[in-house]
């Protein structure tokens, strides 16, 4: 069976998507032929799916977003009405204050489009985070699907050169519009850069993928920072979690509810000194505790938290 996707050509999206499809790939799925836009218009992403002739002789699913289907028209709904499953990540139609009054938390999708999938029993809904009725009112049930580890593409290597820090960060400022992340991640480093630890963070400096995978397995422990947005209302988690235990094992992270649910013995906190004193906790064990817990954490990963189990996670909806 062929699986569609979406294409995205940066940020995050494209890495989460990418981890989606080797997922589905390794699954035994084909994926299907990509079609970009023409005219060489640049877009952050765009809708791949079958053609007329395929939809007609062919079974398939589909990934897709509720912006995408909208900006695919008529087409966009066809394919979704003739496939075997689609599943469409579902932003809310009303989020709280003020992130709300922002158009990255602001669903573009019309109440026809809204009204027209819902109908649809192949159809199901999905979001990285909680979804509570409150937020997505106006669509049909909306699953929880978190972000996961992608083992496939991120396949670190042994390098001497990274041994030398206790703790990094890799990420960007990551401005969602309201510019509130900056303040939290200078806090953290400031905190951190009073101590004799050495740190190896790195913001906004373009590591390679390579760099980033082989950053985060060599060092001792790896840091997480996460936007207020998620702080306060807890409802997700971002792909650094996952990819910090995925390839390093021990993860010191600030607080943010999803992620203790999903993490129950993860120690965390939401003050820049408490991170510190839970980073130094972990560096005074022994190499055997701390391998202990890094083994531990990463099979828990591999057994729970990949695309794969996404992939079965959305399958059984």
């Amino acid at each position: 069976m062929k699986i569609y996707l979406p294409k995205y050509t940066s940020h995050a999206g494209r890495w989460i998507y990418d981890g989606y499809l080797d997922a589905w790939k390794q699954l035994g799925y084909e994926q299907g032929a990509p079609t970009p836009p023409t005219d060489g218009e640049e877009v952050a992403a765009y809708l791949l799916l079958p053609s007329e002739k395929e939809t007609l002789n062919e079974e398939y699913i589909i990934m897709t977003t509720d912006a995408l289907v909208q900006q695919g028209g008529t087409h966009a709904m066809e394919t979704a009405t003739r496939s075997h499953k689609t599943f469409v990540f579902t932003q809310p139609n009303i989020y709280p204050k003020p992130w709300g009054d922002h158009p990255n938390y602001q669903c573009i999708a019309s109440d026809e489009t809204i009204d027209t999938l819902n109908q649809m029993d192949n159809v199901y809904l999905w979001n990285f985070g909680e979804t509570k009725k409150e937020h997505f009112f106006k669509w049909k049930e909306v699953h929880t699907i978190p972000l996961a580890f992608d083992p496939i593409n991120y396949q670190p290597c042994k390098n001497d050169d990274y041994k030398k820090y206790d703790i990094c960060f890799v990420g960007g400022w990551v401005n969602n519009g309201f510019n509130e992340k900056r303040k939290i991640m200078i806090e953290i480093f400031s905190e951190f850069m009073k101590t004799n630890l050495k740190c190896g963070f790195f913001v906004g400096k373009n590591l390679t993928h390579q760099q980033e995978c082989d950053l985060l397995y060599n060092s001792r422990l790896t840091l997480n920072i996460h936007d207020a947005y998620q702080r306060i209302l807890g409802n997700d988690t971002n792909e650094r979690t996952f990819k910090s235990l995925g390839l390093n094992g021990v993860l010191v992270s600030d607080t943010v509810r999803q992620l203790n649910h999903l993490f129950p013995n993860l120690s965390t906190s939401l003050d820049a000194k408490g991170l510190v004193e839970i980073t130094q906790n972990y560096l005074s064990l022994t190499e055997q505790e701390l391998t202990d817990i890094r083994e531990k954490n990463r099979q828990d990963i591999l057994e729970n938290h990949c695309y794969t189990n996404r992939i079965q996670q959305l399958l059984e909806l």
